[in-house]
């Protein structure tokens, strides 16, 4: 079932608050770290609003960046050719 963006938000909101909640800090304390203003921090837990920038700052600071990449992945290839162009 597809989800829409605002259930998608709310989930990745509460998916920063998690992550956030297990390493042990405190809101005001990853906002400091982070770079994102407080009142943004707190928008994004519990509306999952900000941009895109704050969400790069926020995973950064809650140490999971690398998975970013993840989100689009690159399409898988539909030849040989397109595959062995891909790792030239």
């Amino acid at each position: 079932m597809l989800k829409t963006a605002e259930e998608l938000r709310q989930e990745l909101g509460r998916t920063v608050r998690d992550r956030r909640i297990a390493q042990g800090l405190s809101q005001l304390k990853i906002s400091e770290r982070s770079g994102v203003p407080l009142r943004t921090w707190k928008r994004l837990e519990g509306q999952g609003e900000g941009s895109l920038r704050h969400l790069i700052q926020a995973a950064i600071a809650l140490r999971c960046e690398d998975n970013l990449a993840l989100l689009f992945p690159a399409p898988a290839a539909t030849s040989m050719d397109e595959l062995l162009a891909r790792q030239a």
